[in-house]
């Protein structure tokens, strides 16, 4: 400090150390640049993820505005949808035929392998007798005309070797191992093992004359203690009829079966016949003309298919194994329809996916994603109800009405109760033995269709009728907002968007930065 005249002191004012600035070449300086360039290189990367993700949830259309990109996923999609429906089309009429191939010779086989067939099945047996001479002659017919089988069938028919190897008939009969019954005086002595007994007759055997086998000790039947009489003999047959569609025939096994039911002892015998059809691959076959040729193009479509499902990233390892396996000379049509028909009902589904990016097309998807859990909880309460309708009406009204025998026929017929099918024949059909019964299947079926019709069901439409109603509502004031889209608002608009056509938009991004973050430089 300085003295003044008088003796005064002089104050010097007060200074405050200036701020240093870095000098090029420190190291804060060289710290502050780095922490600007990470910066500018977080925002370069937060700006190309947010271009990518926008162009990630782009329809078609907008990705080939946005980069000129061909959408070839969806041209290959709408390919293997037509690609894959035309072979569905054809594997549905080849088994077109083969389902008739085997209905016709069901039918056939009950002609001539049952006496006085009617040419309809009674309930789910297809005739029935009820004296002892019927019986027989029923049984006798039956081996007479497998052994005159050639002389009289039209279809191609030969017969077969059964799971012994042995050509001819098998005849077995289940009968109660001992019993005595008095029903006049209301005693009865039964031992319920059951014996079964079977005899086998060859072609050799039914040749015979006279034919000793009918007088055979096998053939005497006890009917007092007879459950069951079992005729089973194989054929074989070809199917020439799709020759006439250009394909190759196939080579049938029947496992045909005859059975004579006495199980119930009421006085009727029911007859039941079942044909089982299995099909083989023919072991020689000599065909001329252009059948072979047409082979070769139906071989190379499919090779094309399989091209075309290969070149699909969902389906490639499906149809590869599915490929393998139909070289294998795979003839299961149940599999092979299943698995066709399942692949063909998905790639019809996935082209919802396509559809979702349009809002226009987009309400059922919405409107399903929106609704689902409701309605599953509600069918699971629902089901509880239905369930104990179920059960209640097998106990109570089986006995009494043909669609209430078993669980499964009750099930049916209440889910079509709901539907409004047959509500008239369901309340007509009740047998009015019991007069409890009867008002209690009254009181049953009312309360169970107006349950169901009237509330379950009408809840169960206003449950997705609400869903379609806030989907609407959304389409037209705007959907809230995800964190996802959040993210995307900052990102530019798609109108600039579309002006550049680089495909790489981590260029786009740095044309489009803000230049107001380029210069972040400490200066004095």
């Amino acid at each position: 400090m300085e003295s003044f005249e008088g003796g005064g002191v002089a104050r010097q004012p007060c200074r405050f150390p200036q701020a240093r600035i870095p000098e090029r070449g420190s190291g804060v300086f060289r710290l502050t640049a780095r922490n600007a360039m990470a910066h500018h290189d977080s925002e370069m990367k937060e700006e190309s993820l947010r271009e990518d993700l926008k162009f990630y949830f782009m329809s078609p259309c907008e990705k080939y505005q946005a980069r000129r990109q061909i959408p070839w996923k969806l041209g290959l999609q709408i390919l293997k949808i037509v690609m894959v429906t035309t072979q569905l089309v054809r594997f549905g009429l080849s088994n077109q035929l083969v389902v008739a191939f085997k209905e016709d010779n069901t039918v056939a086989f009950k002609h001539l392998f049952l006496k006085g067939y009617s040419g309809t099945d009674e309930d789910d047996y297809s005739c029935s007798v009820y004296t002892q001479e019927d019986v027989y002659e029923s049984i006798f017919f039956a081996i007479n005309q497998y052994y005159h089988l050639k002389d009289i069938a039209l279809g191609t028919l030969g017969y077969g070797e059964n799971e012994d190897n042995r050509i001819g008939l098998k005849v077995c009969k289940q009968c109660y191992k001992k019993e005595s019954m008095f029903p006049s005086n209301e005693t009865l002595n039964i031992d319920n093992d059951i014996e079964l007994d079977c005899v086998h007759l060859d072609l050799q055997a039914l040749s015979k004359d006279p034919p000793d086998w009918k007088n055979s000790s096998f053939f005497r039947l006890e009917f007092y203690r007879l459950l069951q009489v079992e005729i089973s003999f194989h054929l074989k047959g070809i199917d020439l009829q799709t020759i006439h569609s250009r394909e190759l025939p196939d080579c049938y096994v029947f496992q045909n079966t005859v059975i004579f039911d006495n199980k119930a002892h009421s006085g009727k015998i029911k007859i039941y016949f079942d044909s089982d059809a299995r099909i083989e691959e023919c072991k020689d076959l000599n065909i001329f003309g252009s059948t072979q040729k047409n082979a070769q193009y139906v071989l190379a479509f499919d090779a094309f298919v399989i091209v075309i499902c290969l070149a699909s990233l969902i389906l490639c390892t499906r149809s590869i194994f599915l490929a393998l396996r139909l070289q294998k000379n795979l003839t299961n049509y149940d599999l092979c329809s299943i698995l066709l028909g399942t692949s063909t009902l998905f790639v019809w589904v996935g082209v919802i996916r396509y559809l979702g990016y349009f809002q226009a097309y987009n309400v059922l998807i919405l409107t399903m994603q929106a609704s689902l859990p409701k309605v599953l909880r509600f069918c699971a309460c629902a089901g509880m109800i239905y369930l104990g309708y179920t059960f209640c009406g097998w106990i109570v009204l089986g006995p009494y009405h043909d669609k209430f025998e078993n669980l499964n026929t009750v099930a049916e017929c209440l889910f079509s109760l709901v539907n409004g099918d047959d509500m008239f024949a369901t309340f007509a059909q009740i047998q009015q033995k019991s007069i409890l019964v009867w008002l209690f299947s009254r009181l049953y079926l009312y309360s169970f269709i107006s349950l169901f019709i009237y509330m379950i069901l009408s809840l169960f439409i206003a449950l997705i009728t609400d869903s379609y109603d806030t989907i609407k509502k959304f389409q037209k004031n705007g959907f809230p907002e995800t964190d996802l889209q959040e993210f995307l608002k900052e990102c530019s608009s798609k109108e600039e968007y579309q002006k550049e056509s680089s495909a790489f938009l981590s260029c786009i991004c740095c044309r489009k930065r803000k230049r107001s973050d380029d210069h972040l430089i400490l200066t004095n």
